[in-house]
């Protein structure tokens, strides 16, 4: 199986299933002697762990990782980052009744087919377990950018309910379960959801990533643009559908005039902005603005509601998935895709440094 890795300075590689022993990752080109520790790490880890209310999995992973290389007394050595996080709480046998069917929105047919060969647990290698091996490797790319560079993720919607951005409170984040910028929409969210995860359904949400001080320079204006790269980054997160950079899909309805993003000088002749529809990145380059991302997830595929597909044989069968699901899968990929932004944030600053100093 190919493509299990990510980054061309900065990057990382992933192994492991589901409901194997344990789930890895093998990090190179981490500068040396960056302080690290496990405890730089295990909070991005403990922010998408399973478990923590009613409304994600009921998996109970504590997700504690262990740095194997790399690292020597504190620093890192310029020498592979090896992570470990063992599993510990799978339950195989809920994928018993269906290990030979196709669930519907799943990776079994596709895998099945390539391969000849699946590990229907918890969807083996395609499983949104492998993402926290991305939340890891997010918090190495952290350190490497330092503390100039803030970078932050919320939910801004949820199915079609979404939130009011004069409302937004980044210290709301932290406040509730849903990582939500706006408390009205998330004390509609809860009620939502509840119904939702009762009815054994599922839905889809937008999450949004900003990432503020990043430098004018980093990317290029051909193939290896920021904002390409941003994109893979976030398309290759599990139930990812579609991505937007900016003002994203909506500057199809803007003129020319709208859209353009004016400069003028600032009070010590610095250029400013006077908008950021392009989200912080010009002709592939960053502008120095507010890089803006956004992500939109689809509904969980994993529901109770019987759904018509095939088996392996071709026979027509009705799928019920059992087990511990997230009702909406996107609460818990805000660090996901926060991670994904600073790996390839990292990668692009020592591409950029590489070439320009």
């Amino acid at each position: 199986m190919s493509g299990n890795g990510f980054g061309v300075l900065f990057r990382f590689t992933t192994f492991g299933e589901s409901h194997g022993p344990a789930i890895g990752c093998v990090i190179d080109g981490v500068p040396p002697r960056l302080e690290l520790s496990e405890a730089d790490i295990q909070p991005y880890l403990d922010k998408r762990r399973p478990g923590q209310s009613r409304h994600t999995t009921q998996r109970q992973e504590a997700d504690q990782v262990k740095i194997l290389s790399g690292v020597y007394e504190g620093l890192t050595t310029g020498a592979p980052i090896g992570l470990l996080i063992d599993n510990t709480d799978q339950r195989s046998k809920d994928y018993g009744e269906i290990a030979h069917q196709f669930r519907p929105g799943h990776a079994d047919y596709t895998v099945w087919t390539k391969y000849g060969i699946r590990d229907p647990r918890g969807g083996g290698r395609s499983s949104a377990r492998e993402t926290a091996l991305r939340v890891a490797a997010g918090a190495v790319a952290r350190k490497i950018l330092g503390t100039g560079i803030t970078l932050r993720g919320a939910v801004i919607q949820m199915g079609d309910d979404g939130i009011d951005r004069a409302k937004w409170d980044w210290a709301q984040v932290d406040a509730n379960s849903f990582f939500c910028p706006d408390a009205d929409a998330a004390a509609r969210w809860e009620t939502k959801l509840d119904r939702i995860r009762k009815d054994g359904s599922s839905i889809g949400a937008v999450v949004e990533v900003v990432a503020e001080g990043v430098p004018v320079g980093w990317g290029a204006p051909v193939y290896d643009k920021l904002d390409a790269d941003l994109a893979k980054a976030l398309m290759s997160i599990n139930a990812v559908k579609g991505v937007e950079i900016g003002d994203g899909f909506a500057v199809a309805a803007l003129t020319g005039e709208e859209n353009a993003d004016e400069m003028r000088r600032g009070p010590l002749g610095e250029p400013v902005f006077l908008s950021n529809h392009a989200g912080g990145i010009l002709g592939g380059i960053s502008s120095g603005q507010p890089v803006i991302c956004r992500a939109a997830f689809k509904p969980t595929s994993s529901i109770l509601t019987p759904r018509r597909s095939l088996d392996e044989e071709g026979r027509e069968v009705d799928v019920i998935t059992k087990g511990r699901h997230d009702p909406c899968v996107g609460l818990r990929g805000v660090p996901v895709a926060e991670a994904m932004v600073a790996v390839t944030l990292a990668d692009h600053m020592l591409r950029h440094r590489a070439q320009c100093g």
